[in-house]
């Protein structure tokens, strides 16, 4: 019950915060805006797309979007926790009586909830431009929530780990970020890439969910690709949060 309600209070924490700063609600929801609105056109000049409509572009083109969208929002709260330690808040924190898991699982709900605004808010975009939906969106929610939190539980680890230097924290996250993101083939299907490129995009979480997402997007949901994510992305959520929580517990012991 006290590691229920010290997480509410946390994430609720955590939500006011991001309210606080339109800057970050901006360029949160304005950058995957920016990819549909200038990338989509861009597709559609591509061998064996040419002719199709703005529509059928999208159901291919947004789910990697949403994906996309996952990994970026989860990496917001290991700023946090960067802000948090230069402030002192986390020293303050050893003599609270707190649940230690709180501190984590808070901000990770809050993130995740925040991701599923801005879905929505996308898919909503999409769909006047022709976006088709299906049952299996609500999977693919399910497997972004996963992918997000395993992001943002890494990223406050991490960031606990840097003992507070954004400069270091900062060069890890972006030298990682493009490598997960073409690795992933957001923006194009690694199957028109060579071997070594479709070798490689294996060892990437963000691939699994890409390829499940547009899977599901077109109403497939018994496929290879879905069960493959979820044998993926579920016990590395699971180790990730598992090595996060032993990090915190030490921080604020």
């Amino acid at each position: 019950m006290k590691l229920a309600r010290d997480t509410a209070l946390l994430a609720q924490r955590y939500s006011l915060q991001l309210l606080r700063n339109p800057a970050w609600l901006f360029v949160g929801l304005s950058t995957p805006l920016l990819y549909l609105a200038l990338f989509t056109p861009l597709l559609r000049g591509l061998p064996g797309v040419a002719g199709r409509s703005t529509g059928a572009v999208l159901d291919e083109f947004l789910p990697g979007i949403l994906a996309l969208l996952a990994f970026s929002t989860g990496i917001g709260p290991g700023f946090s926790v960067l802000f948090e330690l230069q402030s002192g808040l986390v020293e303050r924190l050893r003599v609270t009586p707190t649940a230690r898991v709180a501190l984590l699982a808070g901000p990770i709900l809050a993130n995740v909830a925040a991701m599923f605004v801005f879905d929505a808010l996308l898919v909503g975009v999409g769909v006047a431009f022709g976006f088709r939906l299906h049952l299996g969106l609500l999977v693919v929610a399910v497997l972004a929530g996963v992918l997000a939190a395993t992001v943002s539980a890494f990223s406050m680890a991490l960031a606990l780990r840097s003992g507070g230097e954004i400069q270091g924290f900062a060069a890890v996250i972006n030298g990682m970020n493009l490598p997960v993101l073409l690795l992933g083939g957001v923006l194009l299907p690694l199957a028109i890439g060579p071997l070594w490129l479709r070798v490689l995009g294996h060892f990437d979480p963000l691939y699994y969910l890409v390829g499940a997402a547009r899977t599901l997007s077109q109403g497939h949901l018994a496929t290879s690709a879905t069960w493959q994510a979820f044998a993926v992305l579920v016990p590395l959520c699971a180790l990730t949060v598992a090595w996060a929580t032993r990090t915190y517990r030490t921080a604020v012991a």
